[in-house]
C-alpha cells in the first residue's frame, strides 16, 4: 500500500515518533563573512569546506576548536602560523565565545589563508567548531580601500531523512511528527518551541491551551480572531506585534522567529467534511488527529479545530472576497519559534492534505524543538534578497546598544532591526525636531557597494543615468539604474572616493547583481560592504553646528566648511587619533544633513560623540516613522512606491537623475522614446482634510479612473493630508480637482488639488544652505 493511500483509508496513524536528541546533519550551507567579521560554522567529522576568498586585498585567518575548546586546526588539515589579533576584526563575539570555552583570545593560534589561496578546501576528520575571520584595516574601511565578502560553503558528511537547521540553543526536548499525524506536548513558561518544515511545503497546524485551565476542566486556547483584533493583522510576526491570545485577550505566545512570513490564521484544520464533500470520504484530516492526542488531557473531541495553519499560504482575493490557498512558499529547514507566556499544552500536526497544492501535493514530516528557558531565542524574521538567496536572520544594528535603550519599537528594514519610533519623543516631536533642530537617525539597512579598478568609471557610465565622467573626487550625486525598458532597477548616491574608487550606497542588493551582468570583460572589482559600514543620518538645520563639534579632517580631504551639498570626505571623531567616519552631505529628508558612515567596533563612540555634541542643539533620535512623514513632504521617491518594475524614471518623477546628454546608458533608447510621449506623471495631491489614502488608491475624474497613489501622509507642516500620484497626463496641470477613492473608490472619497513636488521648500534651500 503507497503512502497515499494509507492516508486515504486512515491507517497511516502513528504518534510522533521520538527523535533520539542527536543533531541530524544538515544539508549544504553558506556561510557569509563580512569585512571585519568573524563567524562560527559547526562542523562535522567528513564534512567539507570550500572557503572562497576571491578578492585577497586584505587577510583572512582561520582559528578551530575541538569539543574540549583545545586548538582543532589540525583536524582541518591546516598548521597555526600567528595568534589571533583581536583588533584586526569586530572580534567582540568570538572572544566572548572562546572564554565561554576557558580559553585567553590573544593566546589563539590562527592560521592565515595566502593571497594564492582564493580557494581553500577544507575536510574534517573530527568535530570542531571554525572560526574563519576576515580581516581588514579600520582605516582603509571608511576611506574606500576596503576586502570583499567570503562565503563559506559547508558539504555536509552524511545525507539525513531530517532537513534541519541549526539548533536555535539549549535543547529540553525534540520529536519529529510523521506526515499524517498529530502530537501533544507540554510547554513551560519562557520555554521556546520551533515548528520546523522538514521538507518544504508542509502545513503544520498548531494550537496550544493553558495548563492550568485544563487542570480545572476549562479549555481555554488560542483565539485566532482575537489574535488578528490584539495585533491588527493576520499574521503575527516577530516585532512590536508578536503575540497569540485566549479568548479573555490574554497573551499565550510570543513569536520570536519567523523564516516564512506566510501563514494562516483564517479556517479550521483540515476535516474529515472537507475530505469528503470532494469525494475523499475516509480521508486522514487534522482535525481528528488533534482530537485523538488531546484526549489524554480530557479535551473535548471536535469535528473541526480551529488553529494556527503554520506554513498555509493563503489570502483573501479582492475581487470576489473569498479566501484562496497555493503552494506553501516555506522551503526545507523553515521554521516558527514562539516563547510561552504561561504553562501550555500544545498539538502540533503534520497536514495529510493531498489533493491540494498546499502541501506542494506531497505531505511530509514535522519537526519540533523545545528550548529551555535559561537560553532565550533572540528576535529574527528572515530575509531573502532574491527566491533563490540564502537567507538570512534579521540582526541588530551596530547602534543597536545605544537605540535599544531609548526604544522597544523596532521594525525589520531589509535584514536589520531598526528604530520605528520613540517613545520619550514620539513621531510627531521627532519630526519637529528635524524640521527645527537636529535628529540622529540609524540609517545601516542602506547597502553600501565599493566599485574599484581600472575599468570602475567605465561600468558605472554604462550602468546609471548620471554623466559619472564629470564626478570630481570627493564629491557624489543621486543617480538611478535602469533595465532595458526604462525601469529603475535601484536609485541611491554614488560618492567619488578616488580616480578608481567609487562607493554606491543604495537601496537593494539588485544593484549588485546588475553590475556583475554588466562587468564581464571589465578590469572591476565589486565589493558588497553590508553591515561592516553602519551609518547614521544627522539631518535638521543644527546639523552642520553639531559636525563642527565632532569633525576632524586633514588638509588633504575636503573640510566640513568645504562641503557642498552631496560633498563627502573622510574625518576622525575630534582629532587625528579619533575614529575614523567617512561623511557626505546628504540625506533623505530635506533638510540641510549629513551621513556619517564608521566602521562597527566604532559605531557606539560614533553615537555616543553626535549624542553628546548635540544636546545643546537640542537633538533627537528619530525613527522609521517620522522618516515617511518628512521624505514624502520632501518629494523624495521611495522603491515599491513610486518606482517599481513597470514604471519608468520618467513616470516615477526621477526624470532630473537622467542625463540624456550621455552618449549611453542601459534604458536610454526606451527613456528617449517615452520622453516623447510621455502617458503618466508624478504629481503631488493637496487635500483639506486629515482623511490620509492608502497607497494603491485611485485617483479619479468623474468615474474613470485616472491615477493611483504611491504614497500618503499627513503634513504636519501643512497641516492636511498630502499625496504622491501617478496621474495621466491629461489630468496632470497644476490646480486640477481631482478625487481619491476609499472604500473601494466609490463609498467614500476625498478631493485634492494637483500641485507641484517637493511639498515643502521645493527649491530645495534648506539642503542647499
Amino acid at each position: 500500500m503507497d503512502i497515499l493511500t494509507a492516508f486515504r483509508n486512515g491507517v497511516s496513524r502513528p504518534k510522533g515518533r521520538r527523535f533520539d536528541g542527536l543533531q541530524a546533519p544538515h544539508p549544504a550551507t553558506v556561510q557569509r563573512v563580512d569585512p571585519r567579521q568573524a563567524v562560527r560554522v559547526d562542523v562535522a567529522e567528513g564534512d567539507t569546506m570550500s572557503v572562497l576568498h576571491a578578492d585577497q586585498t586584505t587577510g583572512l585567518q582561520l582559528a578551530a576548536f575541538g569539543p574540549d575548546g583545545a586548538d582543532a586546526l589540525a583536524s582541518l588539515g591546516v598548521v597555526a602560523t600567528s595568534h589571533l589579533q583581536v583588533d584586526a576584526f569586530a572580534s567582540g563575539a568570538m572572544v566572548g565565545w572562546i572564554a565561554s570555552k576557558g580559553g585567553v583570545a590573544e593566546a589563539t593560534a590562527v592560521a592565515e589563508v595566502t593571497d594564492a589561496e582564493a580557494l581553500l578546501v577544507l575536510r574534517a576528520t573530527a568535530p570542531a567548531a571554525l572560526w574563519v575571520i576576515n580581516v581588514s584595516r579600520v582605516a582603509d574601511h571608511v576611506a574606500g580601500v576596503s576586502s570583499g565578502a567570503v562565503e563559506v560553503h559547508v558539504k555536509r558528511a552524511a545525507a539525513s531523512n531530517l532537513v534541519l537547521p541549526p539548533p536555535l540553543g539549549k535543547l529540553r526536548d525534540e520529536f519529529t511528527v510523521s506526515r499524517a499525524t498529530a502530537q501533544a506536548y507540554r510547554l513551560n513558561k519562557g520555554e521556546t518551541v520551533q515548528v520546523i518544515d522538514v521538507d518544504g511545503q508542509q502545513c503544520s497546524d498548531f494550537m496550544a491551551f493553558r495548563s492550568r485551565g485544563l487542570d480545572a476542566g476549562v479549555e481555554q486556547l488560542i483565539d485566532s480572531t482575537v489574535t488578528r483584533s490584539m495585533v491588527g493583522g493576520a499574521y503575527p510576526g516577530p516585532g512590536l506585534f508578536d503575540k497569540f491570545y485566549d479568548a479573555e485577550m490574554r497573551p499565550m505566545l510570543n513569536v520570536v522567529q519567523d523564516t516564512v512570513g506566510r501563514h494562516d490564521t483564517f479556517a479550521l484544520a483540515c476535516t474529515a467534511r472537507g475530505y469528503e464533500e470532494r469525494g475523499f470520504p475516509g480521508h486522514v484530516n487534522c482535525s481528528d488527529n488533534i482530537s485523538h492526542v488531546m484526549a489524554d488531557y480530557g479535551v473535548a473531541r471536535r469535528s473541526a479545530w480551529p488553529a494556527i495553519n503554520f506554513f498555509f499560504n493563503s489570502w483573501i482575493d479582492r475581487g470576489d472576497n473569498r479566501i484562496q490557498s497555493e503552494e506553501s512558499w516555506s522551503r526545507a529547514g523553515d521554521y516558527v519559534a514562539m516563547t510561552a507566556m504561561d504553562d501550555l499544552v500544545c498539538v502540533s500536526t503534520a497536514c495529510p492534505d493531498d489533493v491540494d497544492p498546499i502541501n506542494g501535493w506531497n505531505p511530509t514530516d514535522v519537526h519540533v524543538r523545545i528550548y529551555a528557558p535559561d537560553t532565550p531565542v533572540r528576535r529574527a524574521i528572515a530575509y531573502r534578497p532574491k527566491e533563490n538567496a540564502p537567507m538570512s536572520l534579521s540582526q541588530n544594528s551596530a547602534f543597536h546598544e545605544r537605540t535599544s535603550q531609548l526604544t522597544e519599537q523596532f521594525i525589520a528594514a531589509r535584514d536589520t532591526w531598526v528604530p520605528a519610533a520613540y517613545p520619550s519623543v514620539g513621531t510627531t516631536g521627532e519630526y519637529w525636531a528635524c524640521r527645527e533642530r537636529v535628529t540622529v537617525q540609524d540609517m545601516s539597512p542602506l547597502r553600501k557597494y565599493d566599485i574599484l579598478g581600472p575599468d570602475a568609471e567605465r561600468l558605472l557610465q554604462h550602468a546609471m543615468t548620471r554623466n559619472i565622467a564629470k564626478l570630481a573626487q570627493w564629491r557624489g550625486t543621486y543617480a538611478l539604474m535602469c533595465d532595458a525598458q526604462g525601469a529603475v532597477i535601484d536609485d541611491g548616491t554614488l560618492f567619488r572616493l578616488g580616480p578608481q574608487s567609487f562607493r554606491w550606497c543604495c537601496g537593494t542588493e539588485e544593484s549588485a547583481r546588475h553590475l556583475a551582468s554588466l562587468a564581464v570583460d571589465l578590469d572591476v572589482r565589486i565589493h558588497d560592504m553590508q553591515s561592516s559600514l553602519p551609518n547614521l543620518a544627522v539631518q535638521g538645520p543644527r546639523s552642520r553646528d553639531l559636525m563642527r563639534k565632532i569633525a576632524f579632517t586633514q588638509p588633504h580631504v575636503p573640510s566640513l566648511e568645504d562641503l557642498k551639498w552631496f560633498g563627502v570626505t573622510v574625518a576622525r571623531l575630534h582629532n587625528r587619533e579619533g575614529a575614523p567616519f567617512m561623511m557626505a552631505r546628504s540625506g533623505y529628508t530635506g533638510e540641510l544633513g549629513y551621513e556619517v558612515f564608521c566602521d562597527r567596533a566604532d559605531a557606539p563612540a560614533v553615537w555616543d560623540a553626535i549624542m553628546e555634541a548635540g544636546v545643546e542643539f537640542g537633538i533627537a533620535p528619530m525613527g522609521a516613522h517620522a522618516l515617511e512623514v518628512i521624505r514624502i513632504e520632501a518629494g523624495l521617491a521611495a522603491a515599491g512606491a513610486e518606482f517599481a518594475p513597470d514604471v519608468d524614471a520618467l513616470e516615477a518623477g526621477l526624470g532630473f537623475a537622467v542625463d540624456f546628454k550621455k552618449t549611453d546608458f542601459v534604458g536610454r533608447a526606451a527613456l528617449d522614446r517615452n520622453a516623447q510621449a510621455p502617458r503618466r506623471v508624478l504629481k503631488g495631491l493637496l487635500f483639506e482634510c486629515d482623511d490620509v489614502p492608502a497607497h494603491g488608491a485611485h485617483v479619479y475624474l468623474g468615474e474613470r479612473p485616472v491615477g493611483v497613489v504611491t504614497s500618503a501622509t499627513r503634513s504636519p507642516t501643512l497641516e492636511r493630508a498630502i499625496a504622491m500620484a501617478r496621474l495621466s497626463v491629461e489630468v496632470a496641470e497644476v490646480g486640477t480637482a481631482l478625487e481619491v477613492g476609499l472604500m473601494d473608490g466609490h463609498m467614500k472619497r476625498i478631493t485634492g488639488t494637483v500641485c507641484d513636488i517637493p511639498f515643502v521648500d521645493p527649491r530645495r534651500e534648506r539642503a542647499r544652505a
